[in-house]
């Protein structure tokens, strides 16, 4: 690990415990999905904010986590465009066939 990167995460860890109004990775990660939704209330998104500012790992975490969403809503958008309603004749004969046996 380069020097930087483990400053970085003493400093990190020093901040999370020791600074009033931080809050932890994993409070951070069960707020995402309000932040997300807008749902946080204004304290909650101050501290929100100050977390995703001091830590870099949640800060990238978050931003996967957007392209990972944004991505099922495109997929599952072209899903819905290209589903055809009609069965085709033949596999129904097909399956009416198979079901007599």
């Amino acid at each position: 690990m380069s020097i930087m990167n483990n400053l970085y995460k003493k400093l990190k860890v020093f901040m999370l415990n020791n600074l009033y109004g931080m809050i932890t990775c994993k409070e951070f990660e069960y707020y995402m999905p309000f932040y997300l939704d807008n749902e946080l209330s204004d304290m909650k998104q101050t501290l929100f904010d100050r977390h995703l500012r001091v830590c870099r790992d949640c800060h990238d975490y978050l931003a996967a986590y957007q392209r990972t969403v944004e991505m099922s809503q495109a997929v599952y958008h072209l899903a819905d465009e290209s589903i055809s309603v009609e069965v085709p004749e033949n596999l129904i004969k097909a399956i009416l066939k198979a079901r007599k046996r």
